[in-house]
């Protein structure tokens, strides 16, 4: 969205909710959350972030080659009894979400199902990101107290996803997930994704040896039969998360399924694109230029991992972007002494990041006036 025409909470009353859950900028001026934004963009402190990000563990059971989280994978977990005691922590703070992701996969964590019904019981809101293999151990939490689940699949066949998510085990765990999913779907509450992340290797001739760029058509019937609420598509990132370039040829393809895909749409299922595969699409360079010298977004939202406090999961494992250690203090005692500035997105963030154009919105809050229609609250994941 330009600067010159920034989200109102007008545009946003009268839209679908998945359209105004894809809206981070719109999502800025609810009841709510506004005021807390507009602390920040007059360079106040928060008691705590709204929305955490939390990694419970760092262990995982599929083997993805493509992992763009390999660097931060198997290096322990947060114990028991201290993620027990952070889930009391976070329910006795300000904060209002917390998202339940990785680093690793975050249902293999012993204590998840505590850490839920704890939060939930606050009245936190919940949601996960998950690779669905361990769905089933926690239906009765997943289906009855999150807001959302998004499943990574990235494949509409078995054969597909040993060859892009390789079990551990050696055998295609996909039969699995998808009972897994079926299974949350017939009881969930909350709203059911399914993530296709867009994978191709090439040989160094250049010649592609393996795809799932033509599956794009085929998951998005599989996940609406399945009865999910959305199908995603993403792009492939490196390493350091810039998207990766992309053949004019492979993008048509992918967009001819997509398109296919619309005709399928009702009130009940939406296929979305992601920031990086719009930039894609569009062609946008994949280093994204920023002007300002500190991210207010990190102080809304904040990862917890196992190996520390980081300001976004962009930079989570990255030492520059660390800012505290729940493992030795408390989640306040923590927060009350992070320096959340200590990322300067000129330099340290020159991919393309989804909350980039929220950054760009704060910016301008302290020379408008305030306003007076803010929309009810709708979706705390901000």
């Amino acid at each position: 969205m330009p600067n010159s025409t920034p989200a109102r909470p007008s545009d946003s009353l009268g839209t679908a909710f998945v359209e105004r859950n894809l809206d981070l900028v719109g999502k800025l001026y609810q009841r709510s959350v506004y005021p807390s934004v507009l602390d920040v963009a007059h360079g106040k402190r928060l008691s705590a972030p709204l929305v955490v990000d939390l990694d419970p563990t760092t262990v995982c059971d599929l083997a993805c080659p493509e992992c763009i989280s390999s660097q931060v994978l198997h290096h322990g977990r947060i114990g028991q009894d201290r993620i027990v005691r952070l889930a009391h922590e976070l329910a006795e703070s300000d904060v209002r979400a917390v998202i339940l992701i990785g680093g690793g996969e975050p249902l293999l964590h012993r204590s998840v199902g505590e850490i839920i019904e704890v939060l939930h019981g606050a009245g936190i809101k919940l949601g996960l990101v998950t690779n669905g293999t361990q769905i089933h151990r926690h239906i009765d939490q997943l289906a009855g107290m999150l807001s959302w689940v998004r499943v990574s699949l990235d494949a509409a066949d078995a054969d597909t996803y040993q060859t892009f998510r390789p079990s551990r085990s050696k055998r295609s765990a996909f039969p699995q997930v998808i009972e897994n999913m079926r299974l949350l779907a017939s009881r969930k509450k909350g709203r059911l994704g399914y993530s296709f992340l867009l994978m191709q290797r090439f040989d160094e001739a250049g010649n592609v040896t393996a795809s799932n760029y033509d599956e794009v058509h085929q998951a998005g019937v599989l996940a609406r039969d399945i009865g999910c609420d959305y199908f995603e598509v993403k792009a492939m990132l490196d390493q350091d998360h810039y998207t990766v370039n992309q053949r004019a040829e492979d993008i048509e393809a992918v967009e001819d399924q997509i398109a296919r895909l619309r005709e399928l749409e009702d009130d009940s299922f939406h296929v979305l694109h992601s920031s990086n595969w719009q930039a894609v699409r569009r062609n946008a360079d994949s280093v994204q230029p920023k002007d300002y010298h500190s991210c207010a977004v990190a102080e809304l939202r904040t990862t917890i991992t196992p190996t520390g406090v980081f300001v976004c999961p962009y930079h989570r494992g990255n030492p520059k972007g660390r800012i505290g250690d729940i493992q030795q203090s408390g989640f306040s005692e923590m927060w009350s002494s992070a320096d959340t500035t200590v990322i300067d997105p000129s330099e340290d963030c020159r991919f393309v990041c989804a909350r980039h154009a929220t950054n760009q919105e704060i910016l301008l809050l302290p020379r408008r006036p305030e306003p007076t229609d803010l929309a009810e609250d709708f979706d705390p994941f901000i």
